[in-house]
């Protein structure tokens, strides 16, 4: 699973890399369950054939889907991240797999405990090339009960028990997981997938792709969406 992360924060590098202009909405770049970051979906308008609306866009959402039928936001704290086995099942999550609500998330580096000395060893991973990765996630759109709309969206994640990188995070016992990092050719071909093809992007990315350090600030520094 992965519940930390560093969002691209830089707008340069958000045009060039993933052809979209940051959200106007303050978001967060040190990203926990329940803080606002960038979501890349495609454009909503992007099928009206006209040349001036771009394929995609982006939008401060939740990390954490929260479904239409949530009475409030703190549901996030419990799906920032969607197992692709069950997706289609959790009611949290089945609407927007069923409506092919595919998005990217912008992402410089994320962050999983390392167990291998016995105590959780907070890792940043990045890929070895530096360049930022493009993760692949869904995304939702809840009407708050003072009429307020906000977007959010999941992580997806796939099994990584034989991954040789991340197989070594996580406890002993527990089952390894790993997002779902897109190649950039691919993005638009993921935001406009349907059923039938999706399996094709829900592959491991290589271990020599990846890159590991120490984080310099592993636990949360500022406030979530929401408030205990």
């Amino acid at each position: 699973m992965c519940a930390h992360y560093e969002s691209v924060h830089n707008k340069a590098l958000l045009k060039a890399h993933f052809g979209v202009t940051q959200p106007n909405e303050a978001v967060r770049h040190d990203v926990w369950p329940g803080y606002l970051s960038v979501l890349i979906r495609r454009h909503e308008h992007a099928d009206v054939g006209d040349d001036a609306v771009p394929p995609r866009e982006a939008l401060a959402g939740s990390f954490g889907l929260i479904p239409h039928w949530a009475k409030d936001p703190k549901i996030a704290r419990q799906t920032y991240n969607a197992r692709t086995e069950t997706v289609a099942e959790k009611p949290s999550f089945r609407d927007a797999w069923k409506r092919a609500q595919h998005c990217i998330i912008p992402v410089q580096s994320f962050f999983e405990p390392d167990w291998r000395s016995g105590k959780a060893v907070p890792t940043r991973i990045m890929l070895a090339n530096d360049e930022p990765m493009g993760l692949a996630g869904l995304w939702a759109q809840w009407r708050s009960p003072l009429g307020e709309t906000v977007h959010s969206f999941t992580l997806l994640t796939i099994n990584a028990d034989a991954h040789p990188l991340m197989r070594n995070f996580h406890k002993p016992q527990d089952e390894k997981r790993m997002i779902v990092v897109l190649p950039p050719e691919s993005y638009d071909d993921w935001l406009q997938a349907q059923a039938h093809g999706r399996a094709d992007f829900l592959q491991a990315w290589p271990a020599e792709g990846f890159k590991t350090a120490a984080p310099e600030n592993p636990r949360p520094q500022t406030a979530s969406l929401f408030e205990d």
